[in-house]
């Protein structure tokens, strides 16, 4: 994961992407589509064709940590340095993972404290019953909910994004689950918003496959960041457009929204209406 220094408006999304999963599937399309994003969001990146991104707005960097392994360990120990680096701003950590066989996209709502009953590749079990039992209260999620729920807006997410791919509220009991859960309750610990989801993707990676991958994993990152973007626009105008000059003349125009496409009225640029 490089690192530099982020201004002071600039959006980071973390991503991570799980490795190789065993010998049935040493590509991991969970990683390919994670290293195939670019650095930053681009500006024309929205469901909707007619709608711009802003130009002066802030920019929305994408952060791809390396391949993470499928080990129960790594991801524990993983997971703090994510969220807790502090050369490296993060607003919001969207994890990818791979689903399985079906030939469907989905972003999950919550994560799970229990039930891993699955080793990982490396034969191991997560064994965190009997380390609860042998650690008490000073066992890591000790006090922690057996289930915890994103605080992003998951139905504004899922109104902007793909509305035919699914939300789920169970992402497997494995190790996508528990990589999702660690987030959640490092931010549930730390009394944080819990600014993470996680994004299952299907097994195949096939070059087709993966630029679907890659799009709708674009479109979620600019669901997921744009309450944030909004927030940070000026003024403008709403309703038909016959009030514009007599609304805006009075304001200055540095307190304009700075967002394309403008509209022309009687030869002078205005910002474009607001769009609910």
């Amino acid at each position: 994961m490089g690192s530099l220094d982020s201004t002071k408006d600039e959006l980071t999304v973390l991503v991570t992407g799980f490795g190789p999963f065993k010998e049935q599937y040493p590509v991991n399309p969970a990683w390919e589509i994670t290293a195939s994003l670019p650095d930053y969001l681009p500006p024309d990146r929205v469901k909707d064709p007619a709608r711009q991104a802003p130009s002066a707005l802030p920019s929305v960097r994408i952060l791809k940590h390396g391949p993470v392994r499928v080990n129960y360990q790594v991801v524990r120990d993983l997971v703090p340095t994510l969220w807790d680096n502090p050369e490296q701003k993060v607003d919001y950590v969207i994890h990818i993972g791979m689903a399985g066989p079906q030939h469907v996209y989905s972003i999950e709502r919550r994560g799970h404290r229990d039930g891993y009953d699955k080793q990982d590749v490396d034969g191991q079990l997560l064994g965190d019953e009997q380390r609860h039992k042998l650690e008490g209260d000073k066992w890591i999620w000790h006090d922690v909910p057996e289930e915890l729920v994103t605080d992003l807006e998951i139905g504004r997410i899922y109104k902007r994004w793909v509305e035919r791919s699914p939300i789920s509220d169970d992402a497997g009991h494995y190790l996508c689950d528990f990589i999702y859960f660690s987030s959640l309750a490092h931010l549930y610990k730390q009394e944080r918003p819990k600014k993470v989801i996680f994004f299952h993707v299907p097994l195949h990676s096939d070059p087709e496959s993966l630029s679907r991958g890659k799009e709708l994993a674009l479109q979620l990152i600019k669901s997921v960041c744009e309450p944030s973007i909004i927030a940070k626009c000026k003024i403008t105008w709403v309703g038909c457009g016959s009030h514009i000059s007599s609304v805006l003349d009075n304001i200055p125009p540095q307190e304009w929204c700075v967002c394309e496409p403008k509209v022309q009225v009687n030869d002078k640029t205005y910002p474009p209406g607001a769009k609910f």
